[in-house]
């Protein structure tokens, strides 16, 4: 069999994660025809097929399956050489990509590049913003350095470092101030405005709401955390937003805020990186700056 090239592990890797190979081909930054070229090569060397195609999509075969899990191993391996090499080079990181999910990146992120910034000059910051799932798997093919997610993630792969514990509000309509704040059991009685599927922060209020699977009249979904602030003003219903997000979303909306009665719902914020990455000591250090500048929501909680 022919060698196979680092090249096409990481465009049939792309094909694997995006299913499409016009979206693969833009994440590789090459053509459509180019990258359908090189997975063919590969098949060919390979002596299998590794997609079921169809007009639109591209499915691994069972073969596929079993090779995909070899290759992410193998390109998982080589990014953490590539690692080893920006660790030995550089007493502190150059540039640190870090992810973050949505529900704290618009809170929390000014505050945090602000300080690497000032404590590490010339660091180069790319950010990631997408769900807990996703920032998890793209930790583990080094796509990512760090996240700051939901803890625990549980993944016995990944280091949890806490920052700090915040509760959860609720927001109501304007009108609303003053009243006495439902027992939990009474807010699956009120019209329950949530984010969509596959937020860790839907999980924790439905949770918190006990809430296992209610009905649709009951429930209505926001694609931030800010349009159910905005959807809550309108008088369409209640919402539980997280303490850090009150003042940047409640500042242009008529609804007033409640505090829960202890226990209130609460959730855990914390840095997530690989077990196996070679820059442990550099995230730790950054580690310790981001748990300095979010002094202040400890104090809070």
């Amino acid at each position: 069999m022919a060698n196979l090239t680092l090249k096409q592990l990481r465009y049939f890797e792309a094909l694997t994660r995006h299913g499409r190979f016009r979206l693969a081909a833009d994440a590789c930054a090459i053509s459509q025809p180019a990258l359908s070229m090189q997975i063919r090569e590969l098949e060919d060397q390979l002596g299998n097929d590794l997609f079921e195609r169809t007009a639109r999509d591209a499915k691994l075969t069972a073969f596929g399956e079993i090779f995909a899990h070899r290759v992410r191993e193998i390109l998982r391996a080589v990014d953490e050489l590539g690692e080893l090499a920006r660790a030995a080079r550089n007493p502190f990181l150059a540039r640190l990509r870090i992810g973050i999910i949505p529900t704290v990146a618009p809170y929390l992120l000014p505050v945090v590049i602000n300080e690497l910034n000032r404590t590490f000059e010339g660091i180069q910051i790319d950010v990631r913003e997408t769900q807990t799932a996703r920032l998890i798997q793209e930790l583990a093919q080094g796509e990512l350095d760090m996240a700051i997610v939901a803890l625990p993630v549980s993944e016995p792969s990944l280091t949890e470092f806490k920052l700090f514990d915040e509760d959860f509000v609720l927001v109501r309509r304007h009108e609303d101030a003053g009243k006495p704040v439902p027992e939990r059991d009474a807010l699956r009685e009120m019209r329950l405005l949530l984010l969509e599927e596959g937020h860790c922060f839907r999980e924790q209020a439905l949770s918190f709401c006990r809430i296992g699977s209610a009905r649709p009249r009951e429930i209505m979904e926001g694609s931030s955390l800010s349009t159910l602030v905005q959807m809550v003003g309108a008088g369409i219903g209640i919402t539980l937003i997280p303490e850090m997000a009150v003042p940047v979303e409640t500042r242009s909306a008529q609804v007033s805020i409640a505090r829960f009665p202890a226990p209130s719902p609460s959730r855990t914020i914390g840095m997530i990186w690989r077990n196996a990455t070679p820059l442990v000591r550099q995230l730790r250090q950054i580690a310790d700056v981001i748990h300095a500048c979010t002094a202040p929501m400890r104090e809070r909680a």
